[in-house]
């Protein structure tokens, strides 16, 4: 079976977008594919995947279901708990491993949440 070319037809929808108009049209096809599988995320973990995603992460157990606690508190948990290990790591410029272990401790969780200020309405 051989595939129809019709890469001429279909190029004509775009062909006289400038670069920013393709790069906006790219971001807006990339959000209609993503934001589903965002909110399927957000709808469908629980405290034992992301305490599974913290493990792979290389957290030990405790830890991990120490961030996973302060996750649910917090109304974070939606945003993954390993998505908020990673998003205050690079704020503050440190490592992935004594973020979360400082979170696990009960460190920095103001500036987390301040992090995420849609999560629980906020």
């Amino acid at each position: 079976m051989q595939r129809k070319d019709d890469f001429a037809a279909r190029r004509r929808k775009i062909a006289g977008l400038s670069d920013e108009e393709l790069e906006r049209r790219f971001w807006d096809l990339t959000a209609r594919v993503v934001d589903p599988l965002i909110d399927l995320a957000r709808g469908y973990t629980s405290p034992s995947i992301e305490r599974s995603v913290l493990m792979r992460m290389g957290f030990p157990g405790p830890e991990a279901k120490a961030i996973v606690d302060q996750c649910l508190e917090r109304r974070l948990l939606g945003k993954g708990a390993g998505h908020v290990v990673w998003k205050l790591a690079q704020s503050r410029g440190m490592d992935i491993g004594e973020t979360g272990k400082a979170l696990a401790e009960g460190r920095y969780w103001d500036e987390a949440v301040r992090l995420f200020p849609a999560a629980a309405g906020r």
